[in-house]
């Protein structure tokens, strides 16, 4: 059975272990502080590389960023990340192929083969954690775009500049639907620039009426976004993922949602692939890219 080598290469950790071709972990996952500089990261990725020299097929790397359909290269890095990441030539790094995806689209693919949204058609992913992440799953196929970049959540809520946005643009999804928007939810509420979001979970788990009133205007701003979503891609269901996710209403945001939409009902559903389903999905998309160049190839 193939194997792959793989990563995911985050703002603050990369995360690498061995998947097989069924998504299977063989070996024990391994993290690592991402380093600051361009050469700290690539000498990590160098040295598990080597670590595992015989062991795998094909390297494969989920990644902050959007990804080229090529999967060959970083197009656009986020602000979490080293700057000049994108220059990284990934090949470079190791004698097999490299094969990258944006750590989204891959959670989405491994939440299409193994989790939540496994046996449907189409399918949109969420990651609601420090930003928002997006994957799309469209007849079966990731939706990547023409340049790769798909699925960004940086469309618009609102139109009066309320709100910077990571990508610096204004009052984007996830200017509104992120865990740092809640933060800043609370902060405007409360005029406290000290307020966390521990601090918002911990009074909604307590029934404290203004954190709830703060959570509940957050979720809806979530809401909203699914709303809009729904409508134009009409899916089978979203699923929602991140640190973030586990604290949503998951019931009352698809009676919500299914209240307002004009296509059919679609389900909202929590991320059943695991914490490494960014590692599990860029495995899975590079073996099967994998062996389709080498079924072509005979």
């Amino acid at each position: 059975m193939k194997k792959a080598l793989a990563f995911d290469i985050g703002g603050t950790k990369i995360y690498n272990t061995i998947i097989d071709e069924t998504g299977a972990i063989t070996e024990e996952v391994e993290k690592f502080s991402t380093p600051k500089t361009i050469e700290g990261i690539k000498e990590v990725l160098k040295q598990q590389i080597e670590k595992y020299d015989g062991k795998f097929n094909i390297v494969a790397i989920a990644t902050a960023g959007a990804v080229n359909n090529e999967n060959s290269a970083v197009i656009g890095s986020t602000g979490n990340l080293v700057q000049g990441y994108y220059t990284i030539d990934f090949q470079s790094l190791s004698d097999k192929k490299v094969f990258l995806e944006n750590d989204a689209n891959a959670a989405a693919w491994a939440e299409y083969r193994l989790g939540a949204s496994k046996g449907t058609d189409i399918s949109v992913l969420l990651t609601l954690g420090t930003g928002v992440g997006g994957g799309i799953i469209i007849n079966n196929k990731l939706l990547k775009g023409k340049s790769g970049a798909a699925g960004e959540m940086h469309f618009k809520m609102f139109t009066d500049k309320r709100r910077k946005c990571t990508c610096g643009s204004w009052d984007c999804y996830e200017a509104y639907a992120s865990g740092t928007a809640l933060k800043q939810d609370a902060e405007e509420e409360l005029n406290n620039p000290n307020i966390t979001t521990y601090d918002v979970i911990d009074g909604l788990k307590n029934g404290d009426a203004v954190m709830t009133k703060i959570f509940t205007r957050w979720q809806n701003d979530i809401t909203a976004g699914i709303i809009g979503l729904a409508n134009l891609f009409d899916p089978d269901c979203f699923v929602l993922s991140g640190s973030m996710a586990q604290f949503i209403d998951i019931k009352k945001v698809e009676a919500d949602v299914n209240r307002e939409i004009v296509t059919s009902p679609t389900s909202i559903r929590l991320a059943a692939a695991g914490n490494y389903s960014g590692m599990a999905g860029a495995a899975l998309l590079a073996l099967e890219k994998f062996k389709s160049v080498n079924s072509e190839s005979k």
